[in-house]
């Protein structure tokens, strides 16, 4: 046999075996489409397509799918953390609200010595801005007696300044009070229903 045939003939025999490979198929970032018996490396963590030996897709590999349904599964595992720690902070809630109370009428005693408690609180803040500005007024007026008679002495100008701080710091509490008395009224509020709720045969 010459020699011309016999590289034809193990050419022949070669194509069989190469046609019977996989192939894999991707494009990468470039927007070009690259072939390979091995993932192309410009198509590392690109989605690759595994070819059979007729061009079919067999199986489809994608990195970035992969991960974002990794991301997706510890998501929801994180939600259902958190779902399952309210419902155990709901029942311990629950549960110390029924070894609190043994009616909804103790949850009104319980209302009106909580706001009985806060008014007393209130009312020492309103006394002490009632004289808070009474001494600011004394202040200005004695600084208003200097006027034309010359400089006033610097321990009025101080005194002056720390009430009128101590004015804003009082009525900042005052307001807080306020707030409070309305949280108050929603806590219990909340506790009465969830106190009928569950104490209601089922």
């Amino acid at each position: 046999m010459s020699p011309r045939l016999i590289a034809i003939a193990a050419a022949l025999a070669v194509v069989p075996l190469a046609s019977e490979a996989d192939t894999y198929r991707s494009i990468a970032k470039d927007g070009k489409r690259y072939y390979g018996s091995i993932i192309p490396a410009e198509c590392q963590g690109r989605a690759v397509e595994l070819l059979s030996a007729q061009g079919v897709v067999v199986r489809r590999i994608d990195p970035e799918g992969a991960e974002k349904e990794r991301l997706a599964k510890e998501a929801s595992e994180a939600r259902k953390r958190q779902e399952e720690s309210a419902a155990r902070e709901a029942l311990r809630r629950n549960q110390a609200l029924l070894a609190t109370y043994t009616s909804e009428k103790d949850i009104e005693d319980a209302r009106a010595r909580a706001l009985a408690e806060h008014a007393k609180a209130t009312q020492l803040v309103e006394n002490r801005l009632e004289t808070l500005r009474s001494q600011h007024a004394g202040y200005e007026k004695d600084l208003e007696s200097y006027k034309g008679k010359g400089e006033p002495p610097s321990i009025l100008r101080e005194n002056l300044k720390v009430v009128e701080a101590d004015l804003e710091a009082q009525q900042q509490l005052l307001d807080l009070r306020k707030r409070e008395f309305e949280a108050i009224n929603t806590r219990y509020d909340d506790d009465k229903k969830r106190y009928s709720a569950l104490s209601r045969p089922r």
